[in-house]
């Protein structure tokens, strides 16, 4: 993972990447995510085609779903940290077009900050700017002490 850049510095998102591990997870190093970009009100990421692709060798509908839900699920958490656990419980996407090559960039904004859940949108892009995916995710906002944090 590289270095994530912070477009407006914040001492909630220091303390938020200071408290997480130094990966993605296993997943996420698999399929080359490098997020790119922090911040409460935006979280970019990269991850290239190869080797995430079908039988066909377009860009796996899998694989953006993956990149969609690691974006809306750390903006969650920056949401909820310090006090509570972002949890997924839903999430769908739409598959524009496809890609055989290079690599996507994908975008989560929030459309929903509250106590108890936050939801993100994540649009999937081309090198080109060309939209391929556009997801939603929500996550419940968990008490850290309910799951054993």
């Amino acid at each position: 993972m590289t270095e994530p850049q912070q477009d407006a510095p914040s001492s909630r998102v220091e303390e938020y990447l200071a408290a997480m591990p130094h990966t993605m997870g296993a997943l996420n190093e698999k399929m080359g995510v490098e997020i790119v970009e922090i911040s409460p009100d935006r979280i970019v990421a990269t991850m290239p085609v190869e080797g995430n692709t079908q039988p066909y060798g377009l860009l796996h509908g899998g694989a953006s779903v993956v990149l969609a839900e690691s974006l809306g699920s750390m903006g969650s958490a920056l949401h909820a940290f310090p006090d509570r656990v972002a949890v997924g419980v839903d999430i769908n996407a739409t598959h524009h077009r496809s890609e055989m090559a290079g690599k996507v960039i994908g975008v989560a904004t929030p459309a929903h900050l509250g106590k108890a859940s936050a939801t993100f949108e994540v649009v999937i892009s081309n090198e080109a700017g060309q939209r391929v995916c556009t997801a939603r995710i929500t996550c419940a906002l968990i008490p850290k002490e309910k799951v054993g944090f």
